[in-house]
């Protein structure tokens, strides 16, 4: 059994620096309302968003999560 590789993101501590987004603008977006960053078709499970992903899709999503400076962003293989 195959499992989809997951992004987790820790949205509640997110300080709205940008660079989720820089790096892959096509999953990412600085929220107008609070300047934290949003998980684009991400689910809220828990207080957290939670997004399956392909397996072509981890690599840039794991230098996101590299690069986040408060380490809120995840990906789970």
């Amino acid at each position: 059994m195959n499992r989809m590789p997951t992004i987790v993101h820790f949205r509640k501590n997110c300080i709205g620096c940008n660079s989720c987004v820089e790096h892959a603008p096509e999953y990412w977006k600085i929220s107008e309302k609070d300047g934290k960053s949003d998980l684009q078709g991400g689910e809220e499970k828990n207080g957290v968003i939670v997004k399956k992903i392909h397996v072509s899709e981890t690599e840039v999503n794991e230098l996101v999560a590299r690069d986040c400076p408060v380490k809120i962003i995840k990906v789970f293989k």
